[in-house]
């Protein structure tokens, strides 16, 4: 089976993880690309508050209390879905991961019923 770090490393996503006091404790190469003028892989061990406003900053609580929070962008004409949540051990939230990910310009929408 494969490492699961390598894998992480190689997605086509990008996956920021913080600690339960908001410390940026990884970065995936995705993610260090995208985050590369707050300075990518450098920013492990920075606080993830102090990348962000205040809107942002107040998202930020919310999902420390538990909350996810997703919504898209359109970026250097891509569109992308970004999905932030707390990550939890035993109920207890011990920190926030996000994921970027392009959305494909033509992308279909199937609806599974309910059953």
């Amino acid at each position: 089976m494969q490492d699961i770090a390598t894998i992480l490393e190689e997605l086509p996503v990008s996956i920021t993880i913080t600690d339960r006091e908001g410390r940026i404790i990884y970065l995936n190469e995705a993610s260090s690309v995208v985050n590369a003028k707050g300075g990518g892989k450098e920013l492990v061990g920075k606080q993830v508050r102090d990348c962000h406003n205040d809107r942002s900053r107040a998202i930020i609580e919310r999902l420390f209390a538990g909350e996810t929070n997703a919504y898209t962008i359109s970026k250097r004409d891509q569109r992308k879905l970004i999905y932030q949540c707390p990550w939890r051990v035993g109920g207890e939230v011990m920190g926030l991961v996000e994921f970027s990910l392009v959305i494909p310009e033509a992308m279909p929408h199937y609806d599974r019923g309910n059953g």
